[in-house]
């Protein structure tokens, strides 16, 4: 339980980015240097010697094969697959496979010559390792369910190897995209908290040169990449907890490039010396029941009334400025979306009459109560998140107004067993598998307030296990009928994101959707030059 609590950790603060990390660079000269100048000179400071610099949330480690959604990642490592600006699958460190459908066979032919920073060469070996490393129940991946079908991996020779499923798992391809780590520096290892994770070595089109605790991560370009080395030299991921701070180095020019809020976004936006990058995400906000809480266990009945309790369009235009959409459902920047599923309109006379056929009575001081009980919980948010701590305090407000208390807690501190709820964050621009199967899943590995439904879990399975286009979408359409009877969320809102730079920056693909929390947007970093 101690290894799954820090893999939950983990996750929530890669996508929020909220993690410690350790090493040192230059950073803090830079910053000093910058004093008494003015925003021109302070930005061409810090881009001299052809380096970005990224205000990037914190890290206690990087480690692809056990938390899923670090933004670092895509710089330091690639896996067999990768996607395009499209999100599609196409070739990454596999030049290309063979399929055999009838046996669910996968065999995949890696690139020759392709080297790990530190000069060894990649091999099957190193696919091999990892994907048994995700695998390992010992090392409690959140991503494990990805690969739960793989019944055996065959390393043919150094350049080839098989994956043989028990049954079908059309996403498969997709979540070949995973970094491979190498064998011959961590096999035998503490995949939790090895040292590796620390001072990472990958076949990036980066690699890491130092990391100052809690200041910022050094990386420069992979010269032997196999695509060709990266055209930006240096890339420093500056570490910026807060959000608001991002806006402020950004115009100082302690940093290049970051995502902010959508009001800091907007203020910049009309200044000479910026320029933003408004991207479409699948990333969605809501709240997340702790159905471990004896709380939830009693009160799950009025989940429906919470959903139409919510205005959803109100906290877009107020809290994201517009940059979004309101949210019903998991997939809605997802081909296998069901519009028809969209059924929590905004009202607040149906919330309060499920509440009161709930047997729930109004209270003088406007709240329900029922057997001594108020109808009040706590949801918890991340510190440094300020989009999140803004819906969590107006759906407060809208709550209220049905006769429902909810406190808002913003803290570094999560007590993930015992919480009542949390601001949760998710979504996938990839395979409809992704983010449903392994969040919503009986007992999956992304399943972090324990919700349990034999309909969701069977529509999901169908859904896995068929390429089948319009049964596929039927199954997904399931799938969203069924969480909203039995809803493990109240969904918001889709967040779309904006990235701000204050140097010129050519090869970002705007009209990428990116993941959860924004992650995404370096897919093909080593294109990008500086202006």
């Amino acid at each position: 339980m101690k290894k799954k609590l820090l893999a939950i950790m983990c996750t929530v603060a890669m996508g929020l980015g909220l993690m410690a990390g350790c090493g040192k660079t230059a950073t803090n000269e830079q910053s000093s240097a910058t004093e008494g100048q003015d925003q021109s000179s302070a930005v061409e400071t810090t881009t001299a010697g052809d380096t970005l610099i990224y205000g990037s949330n914190d890290y206690t480690r990087i480690n692809p094969a056990i938390d899923e959604h670090g933004e670092i990642n895509l710089l330091l490592f690639d896996g067999l697959t990768a996607h395009d600006a499209d999100n599609n699958v196409v070739p990454g460190l596999a030049e290309k496979w063979d399929i055999d459908d009838e046996n669910n066979t996968y065999t995949f032919h890696l690139r020759e010559g392709v080297k790990w920073h530190d000069g060894e060469a990649f091999s099957a070996e190193d696919v091999k390792f990892t994907i048994e490393a995700i695998m390992n129940p010992d090392n409690e991946s959140e991503i494990a369910s990805n690969y739960e079908e793989v019944e055996s991996i065959t390393v043919e020779d150094e350049n080839t190897v098989t994956f043989k499923l028990s049954e079908k798992n059309v996403a498969f391809l997709d979540y070949m995209t995973i970094g491979i780590l190498p064998k011959h520096l961590l096999e035998g290892k503490d995949m939790q908290n090895d040292d590796y994770f620390r001072n990472p070595v990958g076949t990036g089109p980066y690699k890491m040169t130092e990391w100052v605790e809690g200041q910022s991560i050094a990386l420069e370009a992979n010269e032997d990449y196999y695509k060709g080395a990266p055209k930006i030299k240096n890339i420093i991921f500056k570490i910026v907890d807060d959000d608001n701070a991002k806006a402020l180095q950004l115009q100082s020019g302690e940093i290049n490039f970051a995502k902010i809020t959508p009001k800091d976004a907007q203020s910049l936006a009309d200044k000479d010396g910026y320029k933003v990058y408004n991207m479409k995400t699948s990333d969605y906000r809501g709240i997340m029941y702790n159905f471990n809480n004896q709380f939830w266990k009693d009160n799950a009945d009025i989940i429906p009334a919470i959903n139409y309790a919510i205005d959803r369009q109100a906290m877009v235009d107020s809290v994201l400025l517009g940059d979004g959409i309101v949210g019903y459902g998991p997939l809605q920047r997802n081909v296998y979306n069901d519009e028809s599923t969209d059924i929590w309109s905004y009202d607040p006379d149906k919330s309060k009459e499920i509440i009161e056929a709930a047997g729930w009575t109004l209270g003088d001081d406007g709240i329900y109560e029922k057997n001594g009980t108020k109808l009040s919980f706590t949801v918890n948010c991340k510190e440094g998140d300020q989009v999140r701590a803004d819906l969590a305090a107006i759906a407060s407000q809208q709550l209220k107004e049905v006769g429902v208390e909810l406190k808002v807690n913003v803290t570094s501190d999560i007590d993930w067993e015992n919480q009542e709820a949390f601001l949760i964050g998710w979504g996938s621009p990839f395979d409809a598998d992704d983010h449903t199967w392994k969040v919503f899943g009986t007992g999956k590995g992304s399943n972090f307030n324990s919700y349990s439904d034999k309909n969701v879990d069977k529509a999901l399975k169908k859904a896995r296990q068929t390429d089948d286009t319009e049964k596929r979408a039927e199954y997904y359409s399931e799938f969203l009928k069924a969480i909203n009877e039995n809803p493990p969320y109240t969904f918001f809102c889709y967040v779309d994101v904006d990235y701000v730079s204050n140097v010129g920056i050519s090869g970002i693909t705007t009209e990428t959707i990116l993941g959860h929390h924004g992650v995404g947007i370096f897919w093909n970093v080593g294109e990008w030059t500086l202006e």
